[in-house]
């Protein structure tokens, strides 16, 4: 039957794709000549023995050596508006995961991005500032309008699939967290207009396409059915919630086998992967298997791998900024403002799943219990602006800002406040500061899906090798971690103090021991963590990832492979090579040459959907029984 989940999927059905725009779009790609190679749709119905043609591609790639295109909801950009008003100015945002992740390729890879831009573009200026970006940054901009990106950004992402995967349903009155099928059309729209993109610079039998997080989770449906057998993964950032919670999206299905249309799914935790493999289990009764170490999901003769690994830091960018002179200054000037005093630091999204007011209380209760750290323990925490704004956010942050106000009221004394609240952009050299003079750092996060502040702690407390700046403070060196079980980084640190953020009696004393534990073993502890994270970088991450995509994608190579389904119903089916279809005439030949033969007949359920069986005994088994 086909998907109800969005009334204009007809195109995807019939593999009818309009291109974007009109004019402008063809002359941007005539200017760039890029090799383009289309796959024809194959069904399974049209074999034909000897004329069966596996779905790939009309004609050779001409680009020889390896490319990745990488596709996120952002490129790793950074943009301003010229002074004289006149065009844009463009610069690499170092600070990206998305950049910092070529450190793991090969010098010879080609790296090109797919992805939008935060900022608004004149449609007028798209057709220059696109190909200016492809020129200089290898980047292809996604122009979403407005009204496709409110409801497919703040609308599904972050008001449906962002509070759902953290473990949040749509309870409250407010009806804007409930379905909306049609933010979800939306949502399908935007991740066929990234498509739409990739296909303008794809040469299929040679790239490689990595698809990133919950934004983009259709787009492999589009670009599985257009390019059977192009080599894709996909990683997902966020944490996948369990069956119970997954189960209530709507679409859930439509989602599911999307994601499936991937050759390697990739999670930072094995409790993100289990959930996945779970809902896989019971709604679409695939079971996976572990073959020399790897995970992998048999999907209509495809092996689909499972990948789990943490993502980490570009421990290069932090010590680059630990040299600047501007971060020597500020550690001076911190060193003066809280001399005396201990520092335990959290640094935080504005967002309704870091906890930060529980942590907040629970400092407030540590003062209370240990009344020993009162003018002497302070606790700074720094708020990064939230990335959209809502009801929830706004409600929270008051809370944060009225709980800070009480406890400085009722601790606080002439030069001193327990709470010090930076609500507030900090810029890097700032927080890097902060992090080397901390003697703690505290994430009480209730649900997030890595979290990478206690990487970059223990980077900046292990300092510069050879270096006497300011920033190399402690010596020896040593930190202290007081992290959420239920952040994607805790199975990482051995050494860190795992909480239950929820439990604020707990997390206080678990405060009190971080600080209060002696050197010797604080510097154990740091040393087993900084072995960790400067051995698995994201360089590390990436390259794992890369090779075990080339693994994943090599024997799907060696296949026929003919697809076949409708809407999100779609999916490839991958045969043997030397696969032909039984014919008539072979089959009474067989039967006439064989001397014994054995007739199967009423083998039900083969062809019928898994869900259309009804698996209740009837009421006739009942009395029987």
């Amino acid at each position: 039957m086909m998907s109800r989940s969005y009334t204009n999927l007809l195109d995807l059905a019939s593999g009818n794709f309009p291109a974007m725009g009109s004019g402008s779009g063809r002359e941007f790609k005539e200017r760039r000549r890029m090799p383009r190679v289309m796959s024809v749709p194959g069904i399974v119905s049209e074999l034909d023995d000897d004329q069966a043609v596996s779905v790939s591609s009309d004609n050779p790639s001409t680009i020889s050596t390896d490319r990745i295109i990488i596709v996120a909801n952002q490129l790793p950009l950074k943009a301003k508006r010229r002074d004289d008003n006149k065009g844009w100015s463009f610069s690499w945002n170092e600070d990206s995961l998305l950049l910092q992740l070529k450190d793991g390729f090969p010098e010879e890879m080609e790296v090109l991005y797919v992805g939008s831009l935060r900022i608004d573009v004149d449609p007028a200026e798209q057709d220059d500032v696109s190909q200016y970006l492809l020129d200089k940054f290898k980047c292809v901009p996604t122009f979403l309008p407005p009204e496709t990106l409110s409801k497919f950004y703040d609308g599904f992402c972050k008001r449906q699939l962002w509070p759902l995967f953290h473990y949040k349903l749509p309870f409250s009155t407010d009806k804007s967290h409930r379905f909306d099928r049609t933010l979800w059309e939306a949502y399908v729209l935007a991740n066929k207009l990234f498509f739409q993109k990739v296909v303008e610079i794809i040469n299929p039998e040679d790239d490689y396409i990595w698809v990133h997080d919950y934004h983009l989770m259709v787009l492999p449906t589009f670009l599985r059915r257009r390019f059977n057998r192009v080599k894709m993964g996909f990683f997902l950032h966020s944490p996948f919630p369990s069956s119970e919670i997954y189960r209530t999206l709507p679409v859930r299905e439509e989602i599911m086998k999307a994601l499936l249309n991937s050759d390697i799914i990739g999670f930072h935790t094995f409790d993100y992967a289990r959930h996945f493999l779970s809902c896989c289990s019971r709604m679409l009764g695939l079971e996976y298997q572990s073959k020399r170490g790897y995970l992998g999901l048999e999907y209509y003769g495809r092996t689909i791998s499972i990948k789990i690994m943490p993502v980490g830091i570009q421990l290069g960018r932090i010590e680059s900024v630990m040299r600047m002179a501007d971060e020597e200054c500020k550690v001076r000037e911190l060193k003066q403002q809280f001399e005396g005093k201990t520092i335990l630091l959290g640094i935080d999204d504005m967002d309704i799943f870091k906890g930060i007011n529980l942590k907040i209380l629970a400092m407030e209760q540590m003062l209370k219990q240990h009344p020993k750290w009162q003018g002497r323990a302070v606790l700074v925490q720094i708020v990064n602006p939230a990335r959209g704004r809502g009801i929830h956010v706004d409600e929270i942050h008051t809370e944060i800002e009225e709980s800070c106000r009480r406890i400085n009221r009722v601790y606080g004394r002439p030069g001193y406040e327990p709470i010090v609240f930076i609500d507030r952009s900090v810029p890097i050299t700032e927080k890097v500061a902060f992090y080397s003079l901390a003697e703690c750092v505290i994430v009480t996060a209730v649900r997030d899906g890595m979290n990478l502040t206690p990487y970059e702690y223990i980077v900046c407390r292990q300092g510069i090798s050879g270096s006497e700046s300011s920033s190399n403070v402690n010596n020896p060196k040593k930190s202290m971690l007081v992290i959420s079980e239920f952040i994607g980084c805790s199975p990482s640190l051995s050494g860190a103090i795992r909480i239950n953020p929820w439990n604020v009696e707990s997390t206080a004393e678990a405060m009190n021991e971080a600080i209060s534990m002696g050197d010797d073993e604080k510097q154990l502890r740091h040393e087993k963590h900084y072995r960790y994270v400067s051995t698995h970088d994201v360089a590390y991450w990436s390259r794992s990832f890369l090779q075990d995509m080339e693994r994943a994608c090599t024997d799907l190579l060696r296949k026929r492979c003919w697809g076949i389904g409708l809407s999100f119903g779609f999916r490839v089916v991958a045969l043997d090579p030397n696969f032909k279809k039984l014919s008539i005439d072979a089959m009474v030949s067989a039967y006439k040459r064989s001397k014994s033969r054995a007739i199967l007949l009423d083998y039900d359920g083969t062809v019928m959907p898994q869900n259309s069986i009804n698996k209740s005994p009837s009421n006739e088994n009942m009395d029987t029984f």
